[in-house]
């Protein structure tokens, strides 16, 4: 059937082929230019996550804004005058700026004990130092010692502080989301109307609008902050951070890495090809059928609103491998024939070429989709979508190798072929060939100390998530964590929410204190001030202690930060109900929103513990600490008293890669089987199928081994290795089996066969791992991390996986001897 399509559609048309071709390429490019790159927080998040939606019930409940962090290290002493001037003049710049809301920094925060007063002469005049008329010395020491301000808004040695840039907070993305989802959980749960379904149609469509609009916004501003930083160079070292500065700088990264090193990466291509096939045809139908298949699949993406994330930003470099695979699969069929026959016509050797190719590119394409169909189960849209993106991918790429690739050639001559440069100079097919029949056993006891080795590595390996890493230690970016993670308390922040339980107050138990309260405040025992029991008090300072004490946190703030300076201020004394109700009675609202707050909700009956994770600091275990704090706070304070629960950035991160790491373990078991069943189908042996399976799972573990040995951690980018290695991998492995079963069958014999199918299918392997490996090779000279891990743990895929193709696999046919005599 499929001979037929050739010969009466296909191979007698060719210019119409490739007109409709390209009609189709127009229409998809067009929407190709709607392809949007999406690295937001949210992209990096579970949906549904029961923590995401307490986390946003937090962030509303309390006012927390986004804010950027500027770390400031002058040349001149903190508080001289001329660093305060500049502080001043660069805030009164910075709160120019569109979407900055405030600046909170050492000139107007509250200075509460500069000098030590009483809280009643405090709160009717709170000194800061914009306002003036302070002994600068006691500020220092204030600034150092203070659990407010040490270690958070300057650093233990005095020389560096932070300014902190809180940005506007989007109430429309708020509201937007609230709508969603709550149309999108009534939709789960029950059919929507017609109108609630137009509705939710039109929120996703304004959500996504909008989220595109402030995130072009969010990189003006954080250009715009840069810029003004940029005029007070002269005067220190300013860094800027925040979560909002690593997204945008994340997005800025890939879109760099996809226009430099996609240009390098052309040009290394267009070498390699010339250097294996020395015309420029080869070179020319490799590289048109590569940009025909990606500009059709970013169109499809574009056009079916598959946004591009960092989990999915590498998608273009493998369907490049993909594709590459199979055009260069055709060319080498292509030479061979026309080798074997040079008499034959155009038109017979691409009919033969196609035939011969397309059985095994079409199972080697099914089971690389079945490699990525392993991302579908997972939880997290953006890794689902990648495998949507890999799988239609590839079926793209193949349709187009076997329209585009026969009908350019239908409309070319024949060119006589040579052997190549490579071939006259180096045969690395011939050299595995002949190391297969001298060092056979050698062969497999290398093999199994590999495996022995990948399963000893794979035990250590970890599943980590720190956006410090994925940075060069030489970036702008790096060094400015660094200073923020290691001087002004951590960058990852985590909330630890600790809701009181409700008890019911006995008459005799407050009348005193209400009496007294009562009389002084006019309050009744409703009112918010009632709240503030010396009981709730000390509870706080048990957690808030507990959380100082963890090693891995960097700055802790809650309610008992103002408790200690209370305490400091009242002779040592801890402060009484009495006097917490006058200062949330009467603190001015500024300073209230610093150091009160923040912290507590009265009409909740909650308090918050905020806390910064030194993200650099090594050997720490995200999870673990996450699970050691709802461990021990349960011990702290009894669940009887209160329950807690954990919230913010680290939590949900958390959450996702937790959950991505278990579906990737629990799917690629099923992976294997579903790969063995088509082995079994596409060769109809079972001892072939396991061979083929044995040759796949040694180079695609011996990279999970080389991480655990070089403690690469398993993250939102290498965990997806697993899909790609396997999509990768076993395209060789169907390609060779394929074409030693042509060859058995002629010969009947397999030593033979294994040399013939080196010296044919093994050359097509060859240049097509070379041009992958030295493509891929240049990736390592990206400032993005997960990048450069991508490009090494690609090029050792490839590079192991030809080796077992060409070694083990021949090996190990030889030696089972899996085809049947009759097949002879």
């Amino acid at each position: 059937m499929l001979e037929k399509i050739y010969q009466s559609f296909i191979l007698p048309h060719p210019k119409k082929i490739l007109f409709f071709i390209f009609l189709a390429v127009c229409f998809l490019g067009f929407h190709a230019m709607k392809l949007e790159i999406d690295a937001s927080a949210d992209t990096l998040l579970l949906e549904h996550d029961k923590d995401l939606k307490f986390s946003r019930e937090i962030y509303k409940r309390y006012g927390t804004s986004d804010y950027l962090l500027l770390a400031y290290t002058p040349k001149h002493d903190l508080l001289s005058e001329q660093t305060l001037q500049t502080i001043a003049s660069l805030s009164e710049a910075l709160k120019k700026l569109p979407s900055v809301h405030s600046i909170n920094s050492i000139l107007n925060v509250p200075l509460l004990q500069s000098p030590p007063k009483n809280l009643a002469s405090l709160v009717d005049n709170v000194p800061t130092l914009e306002k003036g008329g302070v002994d600068k010395e006691l500020v220092k020491q204030e600034f150092l010692n203070s659990p407010l301000y040490a270690n958070a808004l300057v650093s233990s040695d005095f020389k560096t502080t932070a300014i902190l840039i809180y940005l506007e907070r989007d109430e429309k993305y708020f509201s937007l989301i609230q709508q969603k989802e709550e149309l999108e959980l009534k939709k789960k749960e029950q059919p929507l109307s017609e109108e609630e379904s137009e509705k939710l149609k039109s929120l996703q469509k304004e959500y996504k609008q909008h989220k595109e609009i402030q995130r072009q916004k969010e990189h003006e501003n954080i250009e715009n902050i840069r810029t003004v930083m940029a005029k007070y160079q002269d005067t220190g070292e300013l860094f800027l951070g925040g979560v909002n500065m690593i997204v945008d700088d994340i997005i800025t990264y890939i879109k760099g890495d996809l226009l430099i090193y996609g240009t390098t990466l052309l040009a290394i291509l267009i070498a390699v090809l010339w250097m294996i096939f020395r015309h420029l045809r080869w070179i020319l139908v490799t590289l048109g059928i590569c940009l025909l298949s990606v500009i059709s699949t970013s169109g499809l993406l574009g056009l079916f609103d598959w946004q591009v994330t960092v989990i999915s930003s590498n998608f273009i470099s493998l369907q490049l491998i993909i594709t590459i695979s199979i055009v260069v699969h055709l060319i080498v069929r292509y030479n061979e024939l026309h080798n074997e026959n040079s008499t034959a016509t155009q038109q017979e050797l691409v009919l033969q070429t196609v035939l011969s190719k397309a059985k095994p590119s079409f199972f080697a394409i099914i089971t690389t989709i079945a490699g990525f169909s392993s991302l579908m189960v997972s939880d997290i849209k953006p890794v689902i979508n990648l495998g949507w993106m890999m799988s239609t991918g590839i079926a793209i790429s193949l349709l187009l190798g076997f329209l585009v690739f026969p009908s350019v050639l239908m409309l070319l001559r024949k060119v006589e072929v040579h052997k190549t440069d490579l071939q006259h100079l180096f045969s690395m097919t011939k050299l595995c060939s002949n190391s297969v029949i001298r060092f056979g056993k050698p062969i497999l006891i290398i093999s199994l100390f590999v495996f022995i080795f990948s399963l000893w590595g794979a035990s250590k390996l970890i599943v980590e998530n720190s956006f410090i890493s994925y940075f060069k230690q030489s970036t702008p970016i790096y060094q400015g964590m660094k200073v923020i993670d290691q001087k002004l308390g951590g960058t990852t922040p985590l909330d630890v929410i600790m809701n009181f339980k409700t008890v019911e107050q006995t008459e005799d138990a407050n009348d005193g204190f209400l009496d007294s309260f009562s009389e002084e405040f006019s309050v009744n025992q409703d009112a918010p001030e009632y709240w503030f029991t010396l009981d709730k008090m000390h509870q706080i300072i048990k957690v808030h202690d507990y959380l100082e004490s963890i090693n891995a946190i960097g700055k802790v703030q809650s309610l008992a930060t103002t408790l200690k300076i209370g305490k400091s201020l009242n002779e040592g004394k801890e402060l009484e109900s009495i006097q917490l109700a006058l200062l949330y009675k009467k603190l001015p609202q500024e300073y209230k929103d610093i150091i009160l707050s923040p912290y507590v909700s009265i009409e909740n009956n909650q308090v918050r513990f905020t806390t910064r994770i030194i993200d650099s600091k090594e050997n720490l275990r995200r999870n673990e600490l996450l699970e050691k704090i709802k461990t021990d706070l349960p011990t702290v304070v009894s669940p009887q008293e209160a329950t807690f629960q954990l919230s913010s950035l680290m939590v949900l991160y958390n959450n996702m890669l937790q959950s991505l790491f278990k579906s990737q373990i629990l799917t690629i078991g099923i992976v294997v089987g579903i790969l063995f069943i088509m082995f079994l189908v596409l060769f109809r042996s079972l001892k072939v199928a396991l061979i083929a399976l044995i040759v796949n799972i040694i180079p695609i573990s011996i990279v999970f081994g080389v991480m655990g040995f070089l403690n690469i951690p398993l993250d939102i980018m290498t965990i997806t290795i697993a899909a790609i290695s396997i999509g990768i991998g076993v395209d060789d492995t169907i390609h060779y089996i394929h074409r030693f079963t042509d060859e058995y069958e002629k010969t009947n014999d397999y030593i033979q066969a294994m040399k013939n199918a080196h010296n044919s299918i093994g050359y097509a392997m060859y240049y097509t791992s070379l041009v992958i490996v030295l493509g891929f090779s240049i990736l390592v000279l990206s400032n993005f991390i997960p990048t450069i891990y991508f490009g090494l743990l690609t090029v050792l895929v490839m590079f192991m996986v030809l080796l077992a193709d060409l070694l083990l696999l021949p090996k190990l046919l030889v030696m089972l001897k899996p085809f049947d005599i009759k097949r002879a």
